[in-house]
């Protein structure tokens, strides 16, 4: 699977262990306002959020884009083309992936950078100044980490779904009457479920990725500001509360921390990360006879996804156990043998252990693999590495 995917959430990553079959009791939380710890994050510098009229606002420059080019006269089906052909092709913005690029949809539109996330802000933007008929959808996706410093980031996946109006085209008689703006055309081709959500609780995911970010950044009180506002601008956004019991774990504010993922966990009973997150803490607090159960129920959920393997394969690499690595992306690859990033992590492990012939084996498969030019050419030259490396090795 493409990485192009929303950073939704921070992981701290669960290891073990064996089997259970029910979900494990979780205490209940009286009330989310108490979660809150106002006077711990306060910062002397002055601190900015965005607004949700920040987040979604045109200039001049985009509004004269739609104005030309999305006219009245174009059926919604016919605006979308439009739309997705100025968002993507080089003679026009060209937008590239970036991951890390949690921007606004002005941001977006005018560095040509955005994540998931950011894409479908700035297309949601630019479709409702066309009076086109949007929505938000949240995509379910397999569970999917990706690994940034010493910590693994969950990621999930939101598009935007453009209608067609049925008042308005009349005119369309036959055809797709639904359009998907998308970074990663993987999503669409697996078919995943997908079901619509609400703007506030996009929002919600915004200022949840900011949050995390700012706390990759160590800037705790800003972490702390876009997490509070995620869990007030949609307060049933299970990921929110769980990042900021990660915030207060990460703090020393132990108690809180567990309460916010308890809260996180009764908001969404499937929520595995928060319930991970809950087991390390009880364990860093010697309760393992609390966290044995929780790690089983676990472990017995996400042993079929490859992508939890890779996870393991990414902490064991991370740790110099370059062997355990290799018995991890190899469990992986055996679940799900088409995604390069597999490959590469195994490729890695191979060269961590001097088997070059190995390694490029590997790496090969990932460059066949890949449909991303971007990372295609990163591949390449890692694999002309390996080549040169192998011939001239004594």
């Amino acid at each position: 699977m493409k990485s192009k995917f929303c950073s939704l959430l921070l992981c701290l990553p669960l290891l073990l262990a064996c089997q259970s079959n029910q979900n494990p009791h979780v205490s209940q939380v009286t009330s989310p306002t108490d979660l809150y710890l106002d006077n711990q994050y306060l910062s002397i510098k002055p601190m900015s959020i965005e607004t949700e009229q920040e987040i979604f606002q045109l200039d001049d420059d985009m509004r004269g884009m739609v104005q030309n080019k999305l006219s009245n006269n174009l059926t919604t089906q016919q605006k979308a083309r439009v739309l997705l052909d100025h968002l993507f092709n080089e003679e026009n913005i060209a937008l590239s992936y970036d991951g890390n690029a949690n921007v606004t949809a002005q941001e977006a539109y005018h560095s040509k950078l955005a994540n998931c996330m950011s894409l479908t802000i700035l297309a949601y933007a630019l479709a409702d100044e066309a009076g086109m008929n949007i929505s938000f959808q949240n995509v379910d996706v397999p569970e999917y980490w990706v690994r940034n410093g010493q910590y693994s980031l969950l990621t999930g996946h939101v598009n935007l779904l453009v209608e067609e109006s049925k008042d308005v085209d009349k005119r369309v008689v036959w055809g797709k009457r639904k359009i998907r703006i998308d970074f990663d055309p993987f999503v669409a081709k697996k078919s995943f479920p997908s079901h619509t959500i609400e703007k506030h609780t996009l929002l919600a995911m915004f200022y949840n990725n900011k949050g995390a970010e700012e706390m990759l950044n160590k800037n705790y009180p800003l972490a702390y500001q876009y997490l509070k506002r995620a869990t007030i601008t949609d307060s049933q956004f299970s990921s929110a509360w769980g990042n900021l019991g990660i915030l207060y774990k990460l703090s020393g504010h132990y108690d809180m921390a567990e309460s916010a993922y308890s809260h996180a966990i009764n908001l969404n009973r499937d929520n595995l990360t928060s319930l991970g997150n809950l087991a390390l803490l009880l364990n860093k607090q010697e309760r393992y006879n609390e966290a044995k159960p929780i790690e089983e129920f676990i472990h017995k959920a996400r042993v079929k996804n490859p992508y939890y393997h890779a996870l393991l394969g990414n902490e064991a690499f991370f740790k110099q156990s370059y062997e355990q690595s290799i018995k991890h992306y190899k469990k992986a690859i055996q679940l799900d043998d088409e995604q390069h990033e597999f490959y590469f992590g195994l490729a890695k492990a191979y060269y961590k252990q001097d088997k070059l012939a190995l390694s490029k084996h590997a790496m090969k498969k990932a460059v066949a693999l890949t449909k991303t030019k971007d990372t295609q050419k990163q591949y390449i030259a890692k694999l002309n590495f390996l080549k040169y490396h192998e011939t001239t090795t004594p």
